[in-house]
C-alpha cells in the first residue's frame, strides 16, 4: 500500500499562480491545479511531503520537491484535445485527486483537455441541448443486464409525435459507453451541428462493445488483451499469411470477428429491438446508422458487413484492422459498386495524419480503385486519439440522413 497521504487540498487556492495560465476544464470544482498556459503547456502542484519521487505520465514529466512538502513541475507544450494521464508517486500510479476521472486503458484515470486554438464545435456552447441517459436493458444474447447511455436531441421530451433517426456510436479499446459522451463529447457536438442546421436531429446509443466471441455470458476480454495491429502488406486481419485462417486474439482461429461477433448479436437481436420498444425511434435501415472508432471501427465493419438489411450509413474511424479487400469485402459487394451504393447511402472512413495508412487510407484507396463510392478523412495533424475521432464524427454526423 502506498505510505504516502494524498489531500485533495494539495491544489489549494494561492495567489501566486503562474502567469498566463488557467485552471485546466477538466478540473473538479473549486481546483486550480493543474493549469493551462497558452503555449498549451500544463503546470502542476501537488503536496506529498512524504514521497520520495512524482512524475505525471504527461510527458513523463518529473516534478520537484519543495521545502513545503508540495512538488512542482510543467511539461512540454502538449498537443490539443484530451489526454489521459496518472501521477507516478515513488512508483505507483494513482489518478489525480483534483482531476476529473474517465475510463480508459480498462480502468479509471485521470483526464485532462487541452484547448485547440480557433477549434470550437466540441464545446459546450449557449444552444438548446439534447440529453445523455442512463439506460438498462436486458439481454437474451447474453444472458444479462446491459447499460447504454443514449443520447436525444433537443426538443425530444417536447415534440412528443416526432420520431427520429438512430446513430448507434462505438468506443474503442479500453474505453466503455461512457467514452463518446465525456471524452469524445459527442453530445456538444450534435447539439451545435443542430443548432447551426448542419445535422438532423437524430438519437444517438452508446453501448459497451467489450465482448469477445466464445466467452459467453456477456463476459469482458481478458485484462490486457488487445486487438491485433494492422497487418503488413500481403498478410491477412490477424497476421497469417494471405490466403491461410488468420488467428484469433488468443491465437484460436477467427481473426478479427472474434472482436465483433459477440456484440453484433447483441446489437442486432437485443439492442435494437429495445430501443425501438423504447424511444420514438424511425425503425427502418433508412434511419439508422452505424459508426465507430478504433476498436469500434473493426466492430462497425463487421457488424454492418453481416447486417446490411439493419444499416444504411456506415462510418469507421482508425479502425485498426486489414482491409479484406473488393474480392471479398461485405461479402463481395463491394464488386458491384451500383448495387452497393443503392444499400449504403455513406461510406464514412477516417483516420488522422499521424496514424499508419491501414487506420484508413488504404481502406480509402481500395474502395476508390473499385469504384465504391466513400467518403474520406483525414484530420490534420492528430494521431489515433479523440481529436481525430470527435472531428471524424463532426463530419460524418453532416452526412447522415440526409435523403439526398
Amino acid at each position: 500500500m502506498l505510505g504516502v497521504t494524498i489531500s485533495i487540498a494539495s491544489y489549494s487556492q494561492s495567489a501566486d499562480f503562474p502567469a498566463d495560465t488557467k485552471p485546466a476544464s477538466t478540473n473538479i470544482v473549486g481546483q486550480e491545479y493543474p493549469r493551462i498556459d497558452s503555449q498549451r503547456r500544463v503546470y502542476f502542484r501537488f503536496l506529498a511531503p512524504g514521497a520520495q519521487s512524482v512524475s505525471v505520465g504527461l510527458g513523463n514529466t518529473a516534478l520537484t520537491k519543495g521545502e513545503d512538502g508540495f512538488w512542482t513541475g510543467v511539461t512540454k507544450p502538449e498537443d490539443p484535445g484530451f489526454h489521459y494521464y496518472t501521477l507516478k508517486i515513488d512508483g505507483v500510479d494513482v489518478a489525480d485527486p483534483s482531476s476529473e476521472s474517465f475510463f480508459g486503458a480498462g480502468k479509471m484515470m485521470s483526464g485532462m483537455e487541452i484547448p485547440e486554438d480557433g477549434v470550437d464545435f466540441y464545446n459546450i456552447k449557449n444552444v438548446p441541448h439534447g440529453n445523455v441517459n442512463s439506460f438498462w436493458y436486458f439481454a437474451k444474447s447474453t444472458n444479462e443486464y446491459r447499460h447504454a447511455y443514449i443520447y436525444t436531441p433537443p426538443g425530444y421530451d417536447k415534440n412528443t409525435t416526432q420520431r427520429y433517426p438512430v446513430l448507434y456510436l462505438q468506443h474503442g479499446m479500453g474505453e466503455d459507453r461512457r467514452a463518446w459522451s465525456n471524452q469524445g463529447r459527442a453530445n456538444f457536438i450534435l447539439d451545435n451541428l443542430i443548432a447551426e442546421g448542419k445535422a438532423t436531429p437524430m438519437i444517438i446509443v452508446m453501448e459497451d462493445g467489450g465482448i469477445a466471441a466464445g466467452m459467453g455470458g456477456g463476459a469482458r476480454r481478458p485484462a490486457g488483451q488487445r486487438p491485433p495491429q494492422a497487418p503488413a502488406a500481403g498478410q491477412a486481419p490477424g497476421g497469417a499469411p494471405q490466403g491461410q485462417a488468420p488467428r484469433g486474439p488468443m491465437g484460436a482461429p477467427g481473426g478479427m470477428a472474434s472482436f465483433w461477433d459477440g456484440f453484433g448479436k447483441v446489437i442486432v437481436n437485443d439492442l435494437i429491438p429495445t430501443i425501438d420498444a423504447s424511444y420514438r425511434t424511425l425503425s427502418d435501415r433508412e434511419h439508422r446508422a452505424i459508426a465507430g472508432l478504433s476498436l469500434g471501427g473493426t466492430q462497425t465493419y463487421g457488424i454492418s458487413q453481416a447486417n446490411l438489411d439493419k444499416f444504411s450509413h456506415i462510418g469507421i474511424f482508425s479502425a485498426p484492422f486489414g482491409f479484406p479487400g473488393v474480392e471479398t469485402g461485405y461479402n463481395g459487394l463491394l464488386k458491384k459498386p451500383a448495387e452497393f451504393a443503392k444499400l449504403v447511402k455513406v461510406f464514412y472512413v477516417s483516420m488522422g495524419s499521424k496514424e499508419g495508412a491501414n487506420s484508413g487510407r488504404a481502406i480509402h484507396e481500395a474502395l476508390d480503385q473499385a469504384g465504391v463510392k466513400n467518403v474520406y478523412y483525414e484530420a490534420p495533424g492528430t494521431a489515433h486519439e479523440f481529436q481525430t475521432w470527435r472531428k471524424s464524427l463532426y463530419g460524418y454526423a453532416q452526412l447522415l440522413f440526409q435523403n439526398k
